[in-house]
């Protein structure tokens, strides 16, 4: 179970404590098919939709050099039960993915996209950006909100499951990408080494997620038995490229494997989870969206606290330790927990000052979500810092909106670290700022500075 730390410490202790448990950001390869559980690791969500989602701003933010693994979203999953690519609105976005030219100005290593080069988009770009980062690993992730629907059709069935999985290792693993509408691009293997594992989000085995989405009662034992199956067949390519490259004193290749959980205790406890640690690397506990603009007329609350707080008026007091206490209490080993942290922010209006400069009041109404970016260039607006629990807010005396500020950031990597997890994760690198201030924020607190 996570050890609970107080969120001040005094300064003498804090610096006792962070020298002698300093983390390492450098995810190192290990033997065996279950892979490593190491501490330290930086998890960040690329979108590919996203206006400022480039691998070159990713390094040019030093987003890069802190990171070990980026996870591409998202993959989506077919009525036939099958991973594609396509560019069908709302289904796939194979032009992002891999079709896009980049030009010199916009490509990582300064070259352009040739007309018919067969790999390119954020695909090619990634692959760059690995090769100018060697600690860094890249994992497609699967799923998402919005494309959940058919994960429990996928997973229904051995004969299903084998199917699905089969198809991912294709097009992913083995990077057999399609041609599309007489495009150049595409072809089989043009895509191989681009990713380095599976994440699969499944928003939620047994229900809870999008409208519309398929749902069963046994999602939850077909989710692990789906988790098996990608941990089987990634470790079966491991072992083939091993043997295709023996002579050359060639391992066996780790391929990483892991998957987005809710904070939601409901959903967490459809899981097995003491069944799917023996198949993950790691779970990311998706700790934010704790409150958020469904709640419309308030009261205003954080949606990623740390801790809970004991004044919060909404009884269940959720937090991000709540949720890592109660998947620890499920039997998710520290050291298979991910704690997840978001670069954005939820907003309501209308909101009066109160006692706590807007927290936990009513509302008239909500407001769009802001990045880290915006929220900190945000005119007219004051931020106020729960530091006991690990929270932080802006208000100017009318708009709230809750958010992680950098103090709070670094708060959250050293609970991480402090309580022997795997790392953090981030909800979405492109919420970042110029200077990768919410990055390195991160990163300090895992380094234990």
């Amino acid at each position: 179970m996570p050890i609970r730390r107080p969120a001040l410490l005094a300064a003498a202790t804090v610096a006792a404590l962070l020298a002698s448990t300093a983390a390492t950001a450098t995810a190192n390869a290990a033997d065996g098919a279950k892979g490593p559980k190491l501490k330290g690791q930086r998890v960040g969500y690329f979108t590919s939709w996203g206006a400022e989602s480039t691998a070159k701003r990713v390094q040019e933010t030093g987003q890069a050099g802190r990171l070990t693994v980026i996870n591409y979203a998202f993959g989506n999953v077919s009525a036939e039960g099958t991973c594609f690519e396509s560019n069908e609105a709302g289904q796939g976005d194979a032009w992002n993915d891999y079709q896009r030219p980049f030009s010199a100005a916009d490509s990582v290593d300064g070259v352009a996209d040739a007309p018919g080069q067969a790999l390119k988009g954020h695909f090619n770009q990634l692959r760059k950006l690995k090769a100018k980062n060697p600690q860094l690993k890249v994992v497609i992730s699967l799923g998402g909100w919005s494309w959940s629907k058919y994960f429990s059709d996928a997973a229904a069935t051995e004969e299903a499951r084998q199917k699905f999985v089969s198809s991912c290792i294709d097009l992913y693993m083995k990077g057999d990408v399609p041609r599309l509408a007489d495009s150049p691009e595409g072809g089989e293997g043009v895509a191989a080494g681009v990713f380095d594992g599976i994440d699969v989000d499944w928003e939620y085995p047994g229900g809870g997620g999008d409208a519309g989405n398929v749902v069963r009662p046994e999602d939850g034992r077909n989710f692990t038995l789906l988790m098996e199956e990608f941990r089987d067949q990634l470790d079966e390519l491991a072992q083939e490229r091993a043997q295709a490259g023996k002579g050359k004193g060639k391992k066996p290749e780790h391929y990483l494997l892991t998957a987005a959980v809710a904070a939601n205790e409901t959903v967490a406890d459809r899981l097995e989870l003491p069944e799917l640690a023996e198949s993950v690397d790691w779970l990311n506990l998706m700790t934010y969206d704790l409150h958020g603009p469904w709640e419309g007329k308030g009261p205003t609350n954080h949606h990623s606290p740390l801790y809970s707080d004991p004044t919060d008026p909404d009884a269940r007091q959720r937090s991000s330790d709540k949720a890592v206490d109660h998947y620890a209490q499920r039997g998710l080993p520290s050291q298979q927990t991910v704690l997840g942290t978001p670069f954005y922010g939820h907003g309501w209006t209308g909101v009066p000052a109160g006692n706590r400069n807007g927290l936990y009041q009513k509302a008239t109404g909500t407001v769009p979500d802001l990045t880290y970016k915006e929220l900190n260039a945000l005119p007219g607006s004051t931020t106020y810092v729960d530091r006991d629990h690990g929270a932080s807010w802006k208000y100017d005396g009318n708009t709230f909106y809750s958010f992680d500020s950098a103090e709070v950031l670094t708060e959250k990597a050293r609970y991480a670290r402090w309580n022997d997890l795997a790392g953090v994760m981030v909800w979405a690198l492109d919420g970042d700022d110029a200077k990768g201030s919410a990055m390195a924020a991160l990163d300090k607190g895992l380094r234990g500075k």
